[in-house]
């Protein structure tokens, strides 16, 4: 009897890869990949990731899972070059990141990342994203509907409460704050919800459409570019739906000067958006410009937004003067403390009242520190009524959307 030989086989193919500075420093990501792949997964610095997507050996390669932390902030063009450079080869890509800014994550989102997961990952999360890769792609959807994009209607005749959110510090949460107020405001009217509009005035950086996952549609640089011709149908034509209960009108797709538009423009256009909707929300630019005085004039109700500490204490007593040196009104500013001490922080509290003193304003309005959940919430462009309901920065909220609601109430049974 013969025996025939036996002969090596051949190595599994590698059907993923991570890329990544130190994948050491992602040890749930290592486990999640070795439950989803077994062996069949390497591993690629940034350096090595593009020239390594031409070789042969990257032809089996269903995706790719780009880690990164704050620290890799600084190599932003080189880490969305990655993600370009890999899926023009037609491999998927999954961002993994860790205390990242919104707008770096909404760049590489751009460049082309399929799928978007927090880190530390949650339970069961990377299956569940590679599941939706493999998944077939749904068949497109026939021309004739394709081209038809969704337009909201909107009626006239009313006469909306103009709400504006400014932060005095960088980072102090104004937009969350306006997007949140925004969503909540559209659930308080019981049978009969009002109707809602929230405008990103941030056309340089805002990040209103990066916070509810909402596309920037060309129409609004068409709006600002000649709101003397503006009315009602131009301005739905702007307007993107929020799960078709909050309209829209998101920053531009591209960065614009702020001087792009002056105070007639920004007047004729809450004007309109007034005279069709309940309330609207305006989320302001971090800085003064020359249609700050408009939209302070013109609003019925101003939130400014600071912290506790020195920058938002001395931003604010330097409001305070220029508004008063040019007899705006000061006054009608109310101002927010956010991420206040907890109720049994006595030292905490006290802080506060000295600051309120030693400035001379009131900080009626007090939001709780909603932890990493409002970041979250965030990055995956949901309201937090949405993505964590029960945080105490929106149960805040809620009573704050109900208060106005209220005053809004009486104010119509009075007239």
């Amino acid at each position: 009897m013969t025996s025939t030989p036996t002969t090596q086989a051949d190595p599994a193919p590698i059907l993923a890869c991570t890329i990544s500075r130190d994948v050491q420093n992602f040890d749930l990501l290592i486990e999640d990949m070795e439950t989803v792949l077994g062996e069949a997964w390497g591993d690629l610095g940034f350096d090595e990731a593009l020239a390594f997507m031409s070789q042969p050996e990257a032809a089996s390669l269903e995706f790719v899972a780009m880690a990164i932390d704050a620290i890799d902030e600084g190599e932003i063009s080189q880490l969305a070059a990655i993600i370009k450079g890999t899926r023009s080869r037609g491999i998927k890509v999954i961002l993994i990141a860790e205390d990242v800014t919104p707008a770096s994550l909404h760049q590489l989102l751009r460049s082309g990342a399929d799928e978007f997961i927090p880190y530390p990952l949650p339970e069961g999360e990377l299956a569940e994203a590679v599941e939706r890769l493999r998944a077939p792609e749904p068949e497109p959807a026939p021309p004739q509907e394709a081209s038809a994009p969704a337009k909201v209607k909107l009626s006239g005749g009313g006469d909306g409460v103009l709400i504006a959110v400014q932060g005095l510090s960088g980072g102090c949460g104004a937009t969350t704050l306006a997007v949140n107020l925004a969503y909540e405001l559209t659930a308080v009217g019981g049978d009969k919800p009002p109707k809602v509009c929230l405008i990103d005035f941030g056309l340089q950086f805002g990040s209103v459409a990066t916070y509810l996952d909402l596309p920037r549609r060309e129409a609004v640089f068409e709006t600002l570019s000649d709101i003397e011709s503006m009315d009602g149908e131009s301005l739905a034509q702007a307007l993107v739906s929020f799960e078709d209960k909050l309209q829209v009108f998101t920053s531009p797709a591209d960065i614009l000067p702020l001087d792009l538009i002056g105070p007639s423009d920004v007047s004729k256009l809450l004007d309109i958006a007034r005279d069709h909707f309940d309330y609207v929300v305006v989320d302001m630019p971090g800085t003064l410009v020359q249609w700050t005085e408009t939209v302070l004039t013109e609003a019925q109700i101003y939130i400014a937004l600071v912290e506790l500490d020195m920058r938002s204490a001395q931003n604010t007593l330097r409001l305070k003067r220029m508004l008063q040196s040019e007899d705006l009104p000061f006054d009608k500013i109310r101002f927010a403390l956010n991420r206040s001490p907890k109720f049994t922080d006595l030292q905490g509290k006290s802080r506060v009242k000295r600051m309120a003193d030693s400035l001379g304003i009131s900080l009626d309005l007090q939001f709780p520190d909603g932890g990493r959940a409002v970041m979250q919430a965030c990055d995956h462009g949901l309201p937090l009524a949405a993505h964590a309901a029960k945080n105490p920065l929106r149960k805040e909220i809620v009573k704050l959307a109900q208060q106005l609601n209220a005053i809004g109430a009486d104010d119509a049974e009075a007239a």
